[in-house]
């Protein structure tokens, strides 16, 4: 017998397992993803979850009788220093505003989940926001009040919340959630994220926040007559 054909079997085997495992891994992602937002659905009263492109899930539930609507976007462009995970939450019920005000935090302008970039305006920072947040609306004459914002620049205490949109559609605060662990990405390339379900315990406030938020813009809005 050939000493080519034990090599050639050996070869054949390892195939087989690297292909094995690559589908094994495969399969765990696509689930491990999907139920990313599992642990928070009892936060809401029923729900939709849709799984996007990407693997990861958007869902759609009421609480208190709102609309939420949550997105998970991997954002893995070559410019970022690592991987990044954003989740959007937004608020989406109709306000009594005149314009958009965005409120983002260390803007690079590529950024994959807003349209920060596109508003015409650039504002100045109060001073009740740290000096790294920029500002921009598309109607600066309109934007809501400055003791609204002022009421809730200790959003951006935590340095994971990257964005705060006020718009007539709703409300939406973006955080980074999770970034691709340094060392296999450096070595490896690797750039997996999602594998810990978002947890009730960070989501839970930001749904507080928006609740509150909304609803000083509505009795700040309200018509006195």
């Amino acid at each position: 017998m050939s000493p080519l054909i034990p090599l050639g079997l050996a070869f054949a085997a390892l195939g087989l397992w690297l292909a094995f495992t690559l589908f094994r891994e495969s399969r765990t992602r696509r689930t491990t993803r999907a139920a990313y937002f599992d642990a928070a659905k009892p936060l809401f009263n029923g729900g939709e979850t849709r799984v996007q492109p990407t693997g990861f899930p958007r869902m759609t539930g009421r609480r208190a009788g709102l609309a939420f609507d949550l997105q998970a976007i991997p954002d893995t462009l070559t410019f970022r220093k690592l991987p990044a995970l954003w989740v959007l939450v937004t608020l989406p019920e109709p306000l009594p505003l005149e314009a958009t005000l965005d409120l983002m935090a260390r803007p690079s302008g590529h950024e994959p989940f807003t349209r920060f970039a596109a508003l015409p305006q650039s504002l100045p920072t109060p001073p009740e926001l740290p000096k790294d947040i920029a500002i921009r609306s598309d109607d600066a004459r309109r934007i809501p009040s400055a003791d609204l914002v002022a009421r809730h620049a200790d959003l951006f205490a935590d340095p994971r919340v990257k964005e705060l949109v006020l718009s007539p559609k709703g409300l939406r605060i973006v955080i980074l959630a999770e970034e691709a662990d340094r060392g296999r990405f450096l070595i490896f390339r690797e750039a997996e994220m999602g594998r810990t379900p978002l947890s009730r315990a960070r989501l839970q406030p930001l749904l507080d926040r928006l609740v509150a938020l909304r609803d000083d813009i509505l009795l700040l809005t309200k018509d006195p007559a």
